[in-house]
């Protein structure tokens, strides 16, 4: 068996191509123009594009194409299932950042399955007269349609993941709410002391801020179950017989069991791209939670002697390499740096689709890249965040209980008793004879031990609102209105 390279021509000439690989001229030449990232697409993409070939594939057969060659359509239809279950990742090898729209990734795929189709046949590589990449694998396609629609099949895939992911984050949340429903804390606004809460009521935040994310990540398959494919090179199907247009996306349904549908303007479909900036959004809404949550986390685990240290965080590793016993915070933070490349994902998707011009969007690779970047990122954070943080989250209770009974913030607990004035009065001292707010009010009698307890208790500064009860004009309680009574 010879080693020398078998030589493929395309319309700007002749080139070498290994004797033993399965792309072709095509993929050389992208490979050779965009030395880039330097690392090849998404796995998800080309496994997308597997199930995309095979259902063209199929209902090219059922019209009749290869009805002569029954060998040639089982062997094409074996290399794309391969294709699609990830035995040929390896094999598509263009820079996930490339010029003409995809052009280069659905010819690396196209000579990919043709070489492939050859071998199951037992004829060499690039005997193109048996199985064409361009006339039998790309039969009645563009990557106008077939690019646009792998993405969406890939996204689709990596959003069920990325879901799973959220709900178990929700539920470690959850869990933490019912742990710390106990532990009263200071609540705090501009970074300054405001009033009680509980920790555990801290986590039930956070949980609803993540189920609403979820809501979102489920809502986003809707967006992306519309596509072009059937509408070839700008979405009026040219070379495309009516009848292959109509039941290509009806073969891609059937074979991934998801419900997509034929655009009804394939027109638009094709030039327009605003859906997957609608999708990144929701992406970024949830790398906005995430930040603002980490940030949290870090700020409440932070000293722990000499900051807030109301939170002790799982202890993941050391934390520094000339400071004996440090230990940082690094889940958020490594959660943190992810939210924020998804957020500047976002923006780079945003301008992608937004330099579209007329009939074709030519920044989809960016777009892809981005995107399915974001949803990988975001599932692995959400995964981290969960397992390695808040699943081991542990209150430091007496810090708790000596931040509530040292910070003025306890004092509007004490309205319904006190009233606002003697309660500002009560604050005042506290401050001035560096006294806890428990220790001024019982030495003056205004309350007794147990009374200012059940004041500041769980159920008191849970509860929604004040008790009804009496107040008059000169304070200031809330649930009061103007002084008057409760109805």
């Amino acid at each position: 068996m010879t080693n020398a390279p078998r030589i493929e021509s395309d319309c700007l000439g002749d080139l070498p191509v290994p004797v033993d690989v399965l792309h072709g001229i095509h993929t050389v030449r992208a490979v050779d123009n965009f030395p880039l990232t330097r690392r090849s697409i998404h796995p998800q993409l080309a496994r997308a594009y597997g199930d995309v070939k095979l259902a063209c594939a199929r209902t090219n057969r059922a019209l009749g194409a290869w009805a002569n060659d029954p060998e040639k359509s089982n062997a094409i239809d074996r290399a794309c299932l391969e294709l699609a279950s990830g035995v040929l990742d390896h094999f598509i090898i263009v820079d996930a950042l490339q010029g003409g729209a995809g052009t280069s990734t659905n010819m690396n795929v196209n000579e990919v399955l043709a070489n492939r189709a050859l071998e199951i046949l037992a004829l060499p590589h690039g005997s193109y007269d048996r199985v064409s990449p361009l006339a039998d694998i790309n039969m009645h396609q563009s990557t106008n349609d077939t690019y646009p629609t792998a993405l969406r099949l890939a996204a689709i895939r990596l959003l069920g993941s990325l879901e799973q992911r959220v709900v178990a984050l929700q539920e470690s949340f959850q869990a933490a709410e019912r742990k710390f429903a106990h532990v009263v804390k200071v609540g705090r606004t501009q970074l300054q002391d405001a009033v009680l809460t509980t920790l555990g009521r801290e986590m039930g935040a956070y949980a609803d801020a993540i189920n609403r994310d979820r809501w979102r990540i489920y809502k986003c398959e809707e967006r992306l179950r519309v596509v072009n494919l059937g509408g070839t090179a700008i979405g009026t199907g040219l070379a495309a017989p009516r009848k292959y247009i109509f039941q290509v996306v009806d073969q891609l349904r059937q074979l991934t069991g998801i419900g997509f549908a034929r655009a009804e303007n394939l027109v638009d479909a094709t030039q327009n791209a605003d859906v997957f900036v609608e999708v990144s959004g929701i992406l970024k809404a949830h790398a906005v939670s995430l930040l603002k949550i980490c940030g949290d986390l870090r700020l409440l685990s932070s000293g722990p002697l000499a900051g807030l240290g109301e939170l002790r965080l799982p202890a993941r590793q050391a934390g520094s390499s000339i400071m004996p016993g440090k230990v940082n915070p690094v889940i958020p933070e490594a959660v943190s740096q992810v939210a924020m490349r998804v957020i500047g994902h976002d923006t780079t998707i945003t301008m992608a689709c937004a330099a579209g011009s007329l009939e074709l969007n030519p920044f989809l690779p960016l777009v892809a890249d981005c995107l399915l970047d974001s949803l990988d990122l975001l599932a692995r954070a959400d995964d981290i965040l969960c397992r390695h943080c808040i699943d081991g989250l542990e209150a430091d209770e007496a810090r708790c209980q000596k931040h509530v009974e040292n910070s003025t913030a306890a004092t509007t607990a004490l309205l319904p008793s006190l009233g606002y004035e003697r309660a500002s009065e009560a604050a005042r001292l506290s401050l001035a004879n560096n006294q806890s707010l428990r220790e001024t009010v019982i030495a003056h009698g205004w309350l007794g031990g147990s009374e200012f307890d059940s004041l500041i208790s769980p159920e008191s500064v849970c509860r929604l609102g004040t008790p009804d009860h009496r107040c008059d004009g000169s304070t200031s309680t809330p649930g009061c209105n103007g002084g008057k009574e409760h109805p």
